[in-house]
């Protein structure tokens, strides 16, 4: 959370700083100037548009992706047959984990009202999956175990010949324990000799022990109230950030002075942030990862017949930010600054541990100089308190003879943690013909380790068999102790290029690329982490600004746009595809947003239904025996249009969607305890299972086939590109993969769609009315993983009346049918609900709408449309068992020019 509430100084600093160029111009054509007013806005690895209205809306999405780490573990020697009497090796063994990536959204809005104020509004949306590092182990202990393919399926006895497939990361003491020489130098085991005697030898290589995770969403939302005087301004604003485990809280406040002509600008802010960590101690870890630092912070529950133990910590941050910005001349500006925050509570991660290793002082070694190890993993302690302070100059500089910018900075960072740390940041501001602008970008990062960081601890006292007690927390030799590579001392070089491209009437767009590189090896003084922790990632992010001042003022004088824009207005915001642009050249930019919610009982047909009825039969739950139901599913889709019109008979679209699900379980009443086979599966429905990320691609082409200003009637022939996944799986956190998620959380078809419509509108004074009949056929028999969705067929028709100018009152009926499910899953998947069976999808469905729409029709804003409508169920008719109907919500907004 710190990182972000620097980011947000950041932010602040940066509008401050273009608030004085701009109010420093008084020539629009001073290229030097607006280049110092880009390049003050750049900020390297996101995308920031230079600010040039104080009315826009920017659109924005976001791809992170790490690549595979090195595991290091003990493979066998290709000669010999596995875990037989023989040699072993050290080596990297086959990585089978998915990386970390993260799909996000960003939407912000900047709007002015009242002369001097201005609003600002941001939401942003990631979703996380993938392995991370959980602790840090010599390669020797065998934190990370080979896994083995028999063609029997028993991976307990493997033989030789069996397949090496990956790493299965592991947590407590293995079979053979640990081994470490007088020294309490970490030892290997080659093997046996031909007298079979054992065998080690040292090896100092580290590695981490990953753990994975199912896909996990994070939700913001925060805002700004902004007040500019002439000699000053202020601002308040404040958000939420709410994860499944995690929520953050914060206000933040602050103004700026400006003197000598608003050359001089002088910023303060400060903020302040309450968290809450609620961190459900995973089954499968319990069993081995400590909590014992921890006992008066855990709360225990029952959930779906498994005791569920949650780790509660609360933490506060308070920041305060000091800059002074200054324009040196028309080519130049300078920055300094300095943060400081202050940070109290539970400051760990709760998903990070550290080994010790316990030596019995009074131990005989069996083998000369080799010293066996019990080992504990604990959850890391940090300390309850971190004062941090950062201090930043940066300059900004017209290069004349190329009419460009550069922009660079350093930055140094000091805590009473122990950590040190060098920015130092550069980019180049390139504008190009055409109104193009081409920024590359690098940074280079240097930090010292915390005082408190290690790999890992080694002690010589003699561990109890409890590794809970008192007694063995009490020999750890640090009060502090984390194995967070975050916190070690290393390096990390990034280099990449933004891309902007401004079209006329206020649009903006902009793609970037940044590639990321972590090393041990690139810290200043050397001294890094190891090898074993370097990684890299890359990052993709593209942007769309629209200057809504800009294009309101060119849609004023436009009346046939004007005419053609309230028209569409009109419509309910649950239609899609069920308006065209009528003259060529038009263009017209929109963002719709549905939240869809089941709750409730269980329907079979239309009839609600008893756990009884479910348990009768496991054909309700894929041929399997039920355990759990689904008790809440909540979609979140945001659709982003694009549409044009060639000629003023036909229009092109294009339409990507965001996507995020989240389905909460319960357990049926009076089902058995879970099987040894099914048990994994069932405890991980105590968690809420969340996916997120790209939906499916619509494409559109629109035909006119008949208008005459009253009626209109149009064709529309569209394709789905499956660009959504649909093989996202569930993960235990330490173990292994459990398979498949439910068909109905996958992101998209996995096919390619055929989705045509055909659409009627009219209207007399001041009603309007309109129908659509849509269908969505799927072009092939299975997706990648075996299985394909039904058909859908749906009609609607609509009424509408218009109050005023600027509002309307809609009112929709809309039937949909929608075939089952065809099909299975190809790859590993394991029921345990109603959700995972094929025959508990689709069905028929009865519904009412009823919204209101408005538009504004004059002003800097003018052209802006807004539609919001609740569709309320009337009646379900389902294939197989399925959760009852809540309704949706659905707002579209929309902008034509």
């Amino acid at each position: 959370m710190a990182a972000g509430k620097r980011l947000r100084a950041v932010r602040q600093v940066q509008e401050a700083v273009v608030a004085v160029i701009k109010d420093k111009s008084t020539v629009k054509g001073d290229s030097a100037l607006k280049s110092l007013t880009t390049a003050a806005m750049v900020l390297p690895g996101m995308l920031n548009m230079a600010a040039a209205s104080d009315n826009e809306v920017t659109l924005q999405y976001g791809h992170y992706e790490e690549a595979d780490r090195d595991i290091y573990g003990i493979v066998p020697a290709q000669s010999t047959p596995l875990f037989n009497l023989g040699r072993l090796d050290k080596g990297r063994l086959p990585n089978n984990y998915h990386p970390i990536t993260v799909d996000s959204i960003h939407l912000k809005s900047k709007l002015s009202f009242w002369d001097r104020f201005r609003f600002f509004a941001n939401y942003t949306e990631d979703t996380w999956s993938g392995a991370t590092p959980i602790a840090t182990a010599p390669a020797g202990f065998g934190g990370n175990n080979a896994y083995v393919i028999q063609s029997n399926g028993d991976h307990n006895t493997p033989v030789y010949g069996d397949v090496l497939s990956g790493a299965s990361p592991l947590l407590q003491t293995p079979a053979g324990g640990a081994q470490f020489d007088a020294n309490l130098k970490p030892l290997r085991f080659k093997g046996f000799n031909d007298s079979f005697q054992q065998e080690y030898v040292a090896d100092s290589q580290l590695t981490h022990t990953m753990t994975m995770a199912s896909p996990e969403t994070r939700k913001q939302g925060d805002f700004k109230l902004s007040y500019e005087g002439d000699e000053f301004a202020i601002d308040l604003g404040g958000g939420i950030s709410v994860e499944n485990d995690y929520e953050s809280r914060f206000v933040n406040w602050g103004g700026q002075l400006f003197f000598n002509q608003k050359l001089t600008t002088v910023d303060f802010s400060q903020s302040y942030t309450n968290s809450t960590t609620k961190a459900l101690l995973d089954h499968d870890s319990l069993p081995y990862l400590s909590v014992v630092g921890y006992l008066d912070q855990i709360d225990t529950a029952i959930v779906n017949g498994y005791a569920a133990s949650t780790l509660i910590g609360e933490r506060e941050d308070w920041s305060t930010h000091l800059s002074l910005a200054q324009v040196l001349g028309k080519t130049t500006l300078m920055e300094v600054g300095v943060d400081y925050t202050y940070s109290s509570g539970f400051m760990e991660n709760p998903y990070k541990a550290v080994y010790v290793f316990f030596i019995d002082p009074g131990q005989v070694p069996a083998v000369p100089g080799v010293f066996n190890a019990t080992t504990r993993a604990y959850i890391e302690q940090r300390p309850d308190v971190r004062n941090q302070w950062n201090f930043n100059l940066r300059l900004v500089q017209h290069i004349a003879p190329f009419d460009a910018a550069v922009n660079v900075s350093y930055s140094f960072f000091h805590d009473d943690w122990g950590i040190n740390a060098h920015t130092f940041e550069g980019s180049w501001v390139q504008p190009l013909p055409g109104s193009w602008r081409v920024t590359p970008t690098i940074r280079y990062y240097s930090q010292s380790a915390a005082g408190f960081y290690t790999p890992y601890l080694v002690t010589k006292n003699q561990a109890s068999g409890n590794k809970d007690s008192l007694q063995n927390y009490r020999q750890i030799p640090q009060k502090y102790f984390s194995s967070d590579h975050r916190l070690s001392g290393y390096g990390a070089l990034s280099g990449g290029v933004v891309v902007n491209k401004d079209f006329a009437k206020g649009i903006s767009l902009q793609m970037g690329f940044e590639y990321y590189a972590h090393k041990g090896a690139l810290k200043i003084g050397g001294g890094g982490e190891g090898s074993y922790a370097d990684f890299s990632a890359w990052s993709a992010n593209a942007a769309l600004k629209i200057d809504l001042e800009t294009m309101g003022s060119s849609l004023a004088y436009s009346n046939h746009s004007n005419h053609q824009h309230q028209h569409d207005s009109l419509l309910p915001a649950g239609v899609m595809g069920a308006h065209m642009l009528t003259k060529a050249g038009d263009w017209m930019f929109g963002y719709r947003y549905a939240y869809n919610r089941q709750d409730g009982v269980l329907l079979k047909g239309t009839n609600k239904i008893s756990d009884g009825v479910v348990l009768a039969s496991t054909d309700n739950c894929g041929g399997k025996q039920c355990y759990v139901a689904p008790d809440k599913m909540i979609m979140h889709m945001h659709m982003f249009n694009i549409m044009y019109a060639p000629t003023d008979w036909l229009n092109l679209m294009i339409m990507p969607t965001y996507v995020d699900m989240s389905m909460a379980m319960r357990p049926l009443d009076g089902a058995p305890p879970a099987s040894t086979t099914n048990q994994p599966e069932v405890i991980h429905s105590a968690h809420e299972h969340m996916t997120g990320g790209i939906g499916d691609t619509l494409m559109m082409a629109l035909f006119k086939l008949f208008d005459n200003r009253q009626h209109h009637l149009h064709l529309g022939l569209g394709i789905s590109a499956p660009s959504g996944d649909v093989e996202i799986v569930l993960r235990d956190t330490h173990r292994k993969e459990l398979g498949l998620i439910h068909y109905g959380m996958q992101l998209g078809s996995g096919t390619w769609d055929f989705a045509p419509n055909l659409t009627y509108t009219g209207q007399v004074d001041n009603w309007s009315w309109g129908a659509q009949l849509s269908l969505i056929k799927r072009l092939e028999g299975e997706n990648e993983v075996g299985y394909r969705l039904g058909d859908v067929f749906s009609s609607t028709a609509w009424a509408i009346y218009q109050f005023y100018n600027w509002l309307s009152f809609s009112v929709r009926g809309i039937y949909t049918s929608q075939g089952a499910l065809r099909g299975e899953y190809n790859e590993f998947h394991r029921p345990i609900g109603p959700m995972d069976s094929q025959s508990s999808y689709g069905g028929q469905f009865w519904d009412l709408g009823v919204g209101l729409n408005a538009v504004i029709p004059s002003g800097d804003l003018a052209g802006n449309g807004l539609s919001v409508e609740w569709i309320e169920p009337v009646k379900d008719d389902v294939n197989g068992i399925q959760l009852e109907r809540d309704g949706t919500l659905s707002i579209n907004w929309h902008y034509m020019f």
